[in-house]
């Protein structure tokens, strides 16, 4: 029996564990990626390991999510992690230098090379043939120090491509259409991998557009075979040498087979509030737009602009749209500086915004109250964009670009004959904008900049006996990390500092819930299904676990965030009957009791009392031999210190 392009890659880095799906395995880890709104707390964590120098093959800063320079906060936070670099051994890509998913693909990624981020969408190096899987900064610390990194092992699932892609449809609308197919937590526990013909016709870029997009499926990664076509990008960029084929064997088993055929396929759009909700231009109708916002790591590349650019040439944006265009790097910035395409999207009226995550994140243009604003971002999360009624859709470049025009929400196929938009042989490289770190001679020397803003880790304690707290908040399902620790302009710039921005957690929800869960001290929170799900933002359990959150009691989990709640210390539980989710009230009285002896004995059934009501609700705590042990610990990061002594 063959094996699938994730297990070969799972197998060579394979530390601990088997290849059993469903267990927990730990991977040796070649490279890692933060960014700046992840990364101030990563560094203070991994100076905390006490570890010198990064023991990977490769470890790159990233400034790219908290660039507006509002106060002295982020730009405090960049000569931080700069410094950090500098000294521990990272390549320090400046801001400027362009979005990490986007740098990274161009510049550092390597085919069968395995990859872990400190963002949610770093399976945009599956476009290369890389296993790249977000994670939370606290596991890309211990990674950087040479730790290995624990995932349960996958499923697999093979979405076979077959066809072409119509002129006018894009990448963005394959995984538009998986996504409408499985769903946000279709994909939880599963790694997605692309094989078939269909795969042949598509370039580098977009193949990383449908594995960063990967993520709003729950999936643990995505992942294109490393080919003919990945060897071309890989010459293109002058790094032909790191270039290894790399596929499944043609008797590879899979747990699932999804078929698409491209030529099939047709523009699509997620209305609002989640990327599964996808419905063709023609189910949506007629659609006025306000506002237009093109690139993100999903769709900055190079070919989305010149498409984007040849769409506007010689036109002008409809005078009730507002158009920004974001290239995703320098490298882009520069080449449609020098081939005209910038120009011609500056004629037409577009905004161009500086190369960086910008209004994805909400960073800057916000849409106007109740406005209709067309994405070629990742998430519609309600409130994400900076405007709280906001209605985002997402959709891909061309569609973006052909509705800027008309004021409509425009189905691209509409704009008559396509030409063939082909990436360059040679990509323009200047990598002026990254810096290296000391050498190992000089890096003692190298000081560490800490500004007023950059506050230390939380305080831990190791797991108790009992647990007796109220509820400080019940919430619903596919509760996503931005309505427990909001992004945009206004909070960002306090991700170095816990105690701050922890006033800001689930705000979204209830604007009370900061206020309370510091009164009580310590209280649970419970919540419905696929809880946690969207960024690996390690801030969404680090605010909980300033304000005395115990545990968190749901029905289900995202992949990152139960991880990041036991790298916090927070006990992860799950309940056994769904319907017992009704049996408990915000603000009453649970208590769990022996629960640190039941977790040493590895017993996984616990029973939650509802003093409040008297009922009995049987719980799971499924936790392995490592994340046993961490959360016995009080964290992941008391846990390391122990094993590094």
């Amino acid at each position: 029996m063959g094996l699938t392009m994730t297990e070969k890659i799972l197998s060579a880095h394979l530390v601990e564990g088997e290849l059993i799906r469903g267990t927990e395995i730990g991977i040796r880890i070649d490279q890692t990626l933060t960014q700046d709104a992840t990364g101030t707390m990563a560094y203070l964590e991994f100076e905390a390991m006490g570890v010198p120098r990064v023991r990977t093959e490769r470890s790159v800063a990233y400034i790219d999510h908290n660039t507006l320079q509002n106060g002295f906060e982020n730009a405090d936070d960049h000569r931080f992690i700069g410094s950090c670099a500098k000294k521990h051994g990272l390549y320090f890509s400046r801001p400027g230098n362009g979005i990490c998913h986007q740098v990274h693909l161009e510049r550092f990624g390597i085919p069968g090379k395995t990859l872990i981020g400190s963002d949610s969408h770093t399976p945009t190096g599956g476009g290369l043939g890389m296993l790249a899987i977000g994670a939370g900064g606290l596991d890309v610390a211990v990674a950087m120090g040479g730790g290995a990194y624990y995932i349960t092992c996958p499923k697999v699932v093979n979405v076979r491509l077959s066809g072409k892609l119509s002129p006018w449809v894009a990448a963005k609308d394959v995984i538009l259409e998986v996504l409408r197919r499985m769903s946000v937590k279709g994909g939880v526990g599963k790694v997605i991998e692309y094989t078939g013909e269909g795969v042949k016709t598509l370039t580098v870029p977009e193949r990383a557009t449908i594995t960063n997009m990967g993520a709003e499926l729950g999936a643990t990664t995505s992942v294109f075979p490393s080919d003919e076509m990945t060897r071309a990008f890989l010459k293109a960029q002058q790094r032909e040498e790191v270039w290894t084929p790399l596929c499944a064997d043609d008797d590879a088993v899979y747990d699932e087979v999804i078929e698409i055929d491209l030529s099939k396929l047709e523009p699509l759009a997620a209305c609002p509030h989640s990327p599964d909700n996808v419905k063709t231009m023609s189910e949506i109708g007629k659609l006025k737009v306000d506002q237009v916002c093109i690139g993100s790591c999903t769709n900055s590349s190079l070919l989305d602009m010149m498409k984007v650019a040849h769409i506007l040439k010689g036109k002008t944006v409809h005078p009730d749209v507002s158009l920004a265009i974001a290239p995703g790097s320098k490298q882009v910035l520069n080449m449609i500086a020098a081939n005209g395409a910038l120009g011609d999207m500056i004629d037409a009226g577009a905004r161009i915004l500086e190369s960086a995550c910008g209004p994805c994140i909400g960073m800057g243009q916000s849409p106007n109250s109740g406005g209709i604003s067309l994405r070629t971002f990742n998430r519609n999360f309600e409130g994400r964009s900076g405007t709280k009624d906001g209605q985002i859709y997402l959709v891909s470049p061309e569609t973006a670009a052909a509705s800027a025009l008309t004021g409509y929400l425009t189905d691209p196929r509409t704009l008559g004959d396509m030409p063939e938009f082909k990436l360059p042989d040679v990509f323009t490289v200047n990598d002026n904008m990254v810096t290296l770190p000391a050498d190992e001679k000089d890096m003692d020397s190298v000081e560490i900049k800490l500004g007023p803003n950059i506050k230390p880790y939380p305080e831990t304690h190791p797991l108790l006996e009992t647990i007796d707290a109220p509820v400080s908040l019940k919430v619903g399902d596919n509760i996503t990390t931005d309505h427990i620790m909001p992004a945009g302009a206004k909070i960002l710039p306090l991700r170095s500092n816990i105690p701050k921005i922890s006033e800001h957690c689930f705000a979204v929800c209830d604007e009370e819930f900061p206020k309370r869960a510091k009164a009580l001290g310590q209280s649970i929170i419970v919540g419905g299904a696929n809880y946690g799900q969207g960024s690996s933002r390690e801030h969404a359990a680090l605010a909980p676990l300033y304000l005395g959150v115990k545990a968190v009691l749901v029905k289900s989990f995202a992949r990152i965030h139960r991880a990041n709640l036991i790298n916090a210390g927070i006990l992860p539980l799950t309940f056994v009957n769904e319907a017992d989710y009704d049996k408990i009230a915000q603000g009453d009285q649970l208590v769990l009791t022996g629960v640190r002896k039941a977790v040493e004995e590895g017993r996984t059934e616990l029973t939650v009392v509802n003093k409040t009501s008297g009922a009995e609700i049987p719980v799971l705590c499924e936790l392995t031999g490592r994340t046993k042990d961490i959360m016995l610990a009080g964290g992941l990061l008391d846990y390391t210190r122990e094993a590094l002594k």
